[in-house]
């Protein structure tokens, strides 16, 4: 049986579709209070009704969008307990020379930056709890190399890092940082990076949301003691041929 999370309270940035959706509903399912942000109002809000989540329209590259939210999330429960920076994007996947000074930019914000946003904000609300989760989602990106990847790749390794060093940092108050590294999902992803998806049986047997969910919702239960640094998890119909 799955471990409970009853009256835990969760953000989950980037919930409403893809992996964050995924997560935003195994959390809910062990029984947390999810606060679920995304930037389609309407796709968020279909998303939190579905799930029973709360949703606040925020953009994770937006300092004053992060004050927003948890302003809303404490004053409401008074407490946080699991962060999950899930929110990201391909921006443009092209070779550097063929990318715009903005692009690159956008790239490194929405998927370094904003995570590193939010932590400094749960940080100190979990280190004077004495408690916390902060599950940090990356790239097989991260660790592996492909041509014309090497912007969102670079921000995706640099998560990897960033959260070893704020686990170093937190790790005296007993508040737990955890990175996940997906390759291959079931998401539209592809739209972006232009990725062949394959037909629907080798979609099917790609990463699912759910599947992460899983992963992450395991993460958050572990007893309160132990640490997973990070989780590599690739799909077995996936070959990945390294530079």
């Amino acid at each position: 049986m799955a471990e409970s999370l009853s009256g835990l309270i969760a953000i989950v940035t980037g919930g409403s579709r893809g992996y964050g959706e995924g997560i935003a509903e195994s959390l809910a399912k062990r029984g947390a209070e999810v606060w679920i942000t995304g930037r389609d109002e309407e796709v968020l809000k279909a998303t939190a009704t579905r799930l029973g989540a709360r949703a606040v329209r925020a953009d994770v590259t937006v300092p004053a969008d992060w004050d927003r939210l948890f302003d809303d999330v404490l004053k409401s429960a008074g407490k946080l307990d699991i962060l999950v920076n899930n929110a990201g994007a391909g921006v443009r996947i092209a070779p550097v020379a063929e990318q715009t000074d903005d692009e690159i930019f956008q790239s490194i914000s929405v998927n370094l930056t904003g995570a590193i946003l939010g932590c400094r904000r749960a940080g100190p609300v979990m280190k004077k709890q004495k408690s916390g989760t902060i599950v940090n989602i990356s790239s097989v990106c991260a660790t592996e190399a492909w041509p014309g990847w090497a912007v969102y790749s670079a921000a995706k390794a640099g998560m990897v890092q960033f959260s070893k060093c704020l686990y170093a940092e937190l790790r005296e108050a007993s508040v737990r940082v955890t990175t996940v590294i997906p390759s291959w999902g079931a998401t539209d992803f592809h739209q972006a990076s232009n990725i062949p998806q394959g037909d629907e049986q080798q979609r099917s047997r790609a990463i699912q949301p759910g599947d992460i969910g899983e992963i992450v919702a395991q993460i958050c239960s572990l007893p309160a003691h132990l640490e997973v640094l990070d989780m590599t998890v690739l799909p077995t119909i996936q070959e990945i041929v390294p530079l």
